[in-house]
């Protein structure tokens, strides 16, 4: 074992030589008189359990050392923490990354310095994610723990397969990353493109965690489509774990990255295997539909309501009889971005206030607005059935990018009537078909065509049916116990 300095006090002034007193108060050297001997712990206050520090001392006392620290005699010096969490410290680098992350630093009259991992993070209990609850299932969640978060998985998956491999990112952050899968279930070949990319990056810190670290692992730049799924459910980590999937663990968020991932994930909710096959089955028809029509309902409706030649007799009513002093484009573009606002500001609005702001917006802005005619009330109708549909959209993410290519389908409508509609839909086939993040087809298994594939992501068939590991995951081992 390397020995770092000449004695306690060349270790206290190499901390505070780093840690100005005068400017960094949580930056902790706590001189012990141990055994007869002066030791020096170095640690930053907020960040230990102060509790199992003391407890630890108190018993340490008991343990007598009668002889000096030797280099030949660091593995009996070991012998005296009675704690599981003891290791010599290989360099200065890892010692003070060590400090920094709320591990403590005890360093011995001789200079030779052991790190005690005794953090203890604020943070709070896993609980039910808002995102993702479910009727009958599990009630706890990810947190920003991520020590919690494994402990989550490994309750779920016992087998010494399961890898939960470490890595630093950032060069100020040093944030911790986790890739967590099962050897022999994911792809080597989706591993080495995640260990690549994570050593590729350089950044000041990932302040924003997980979705910092999705835009630098994908290369997202400007594509509005979500290229990883996020999920604050352990339930739902360990059944993608157990297809071959990766899981990416980032410290400090309670969502973790699954990749790779589909359109299709990103539709699919824990409540569809918690009720039987058949209703499972319904749940997941209907979801799928109300995507479809929440992303075609507005620019299709003002299709057919600003060109009546397309309606046949038995539709003649569809369309306002009296558009009123505003274009009907304006209308519903004007009312499906008021939609998205009055939906950041229930975000943004104390909880208490939330149902007023939800009885102004419905009864005196959009009573209102009808009466004095600034929309038809069909307008109001149409825009709020596509809002309501957004919503039934398990992915945020998602979500927020159908509103985007709808209001874009609307425009190209409003711009070149009935061809603007076809070709900006077939534009967006195109572009989700181009996409292929980690080298997998995005719309998989609808394009390319697994009929097979495809009938397991529309039909929720039972869990005893014995069925492969997906086709993209691209496990060395499809075959699933």
């Amino acid at each position: 074992m390397e020995r770092f300095f000449q004695s306690t006090k060349e270790g206290e002034e190499w901390f505070f030589g780093l840690f100005d007193k005068e400017q960094t108060f949580d930056a902790t050297a706590r001189k012990l008189h141990l055994w007869d001997m002066p030791a020096l712990l170095l640690y930053m206050n907020g960040l230990v359990d102060g509790n199992v520090l003391t407890n630890l001392f108190t018993e340490m006392q008991w343990n007598q050392v009668d002889e000096p620290v030797a280099e030949d005699s660091i593995e009996k010096f070991l012998s005296y923490f009675p704690y599981h969490a003891v290791s010599p410290a290989k360099d200065l680098d890892e010692l003070l990354t060590s400090i920094l992350s709320g591990q403590a630093a005890f360093i011995t009259p001789e200079g030779f310095v052991f790190i005690i991992d005794v953090r203890s993070y604020p943070g709070r209990q896993p609980a039910e994610p808002d995102t993702e609850k479910v009727i009958r299932g599990a009630r706890d969640g990810f947190t920003e723990n991520i020590l919690q978060n494994t402990a989550l998985i490994r309750r779920r998956i016992r087998t010494e397969k399961l890898r939960m491999e470490i890595h630093k990112t950032s060069v100020f952050g040093k944030t911790d990353i986790v890739l967590s899968f099962i050897e022999g279930a994911a792809s080597p070949e989706h591993l080495s493109f995640i260990r690549e990319r994570l050593d590729s990056i350089q950044t000041d810190g990932l302040t924003m965690t997980d979705k910092q670290l999705e835009e630098f692992l994908f290369k997202q730049g400007f594509h509005p489509m979500p290229f990883v799924r996020y999920t604050e459910r352990p339930d739902i980590c360990a059944a993608h774990l157990l297809e071959g999937h990766i899981a990416i663990i980032v410290d400090t968020s309670p969502s973790v990255i699954l990749v790779p991932t589909t359109l299709f994930h990103h539709l699919q909710h824990a409540e569809e295997y918690r009720q039987a096959p058949l209703i499972g089955t319904s749940v997941r028809f209907i979801r799928f539909t109300g995507f479809l029509v929440s992303l075609f309902l507005l620019p299709f409706w003002y299709l057919l309501a600003t060109h009546p030649k397309y309606l046949p007799d038995i539709l003649s009513f569809i369309g306002p009889k009296d558009v009123g002093e505003i274009p009907l484009f304006v209308q519903l573009f004007t009312a499906d971005v008021g939609i998205e606002v009055l939906r950041m500001a229930a975000i943004h609005t104390p909880t208490p206030m939330a149902t007023a702001m939800g009885l102004v917006a419905a009864i005196v802005i959009g009573q209102v607005a009808i009466d004095v005619g600034l929309f038809a009330g069909e307008v109001v109708l149409y825009v709020a059935v596509s809002a309501v549909l957004t919503f039934a959209i398990p992915s945020y993410e998602l979500g927020i990018t159908t509103k985007v290519f709808r209001i874009s389908i609307l425009i190209a409508t409003a711009l070149f009537g009935a061809p603007g509609f076809f070709i900006s839909i077939a534009l967006l086939f195109y572009y989700l078909c181009a996409l292929k993040p980690m080298n997998v087809p995005y719309l998989w298994p609808f394009v390319p065509f697994f009929p097979k594939a495809l009938m397991h992501v529309i039909i929720r068939f039972p869990m005893t049916t014995d069925a492969p590991r997906p086709y993209i995951t691209d496990s060395p081992d499809r075959k699933r116990i």
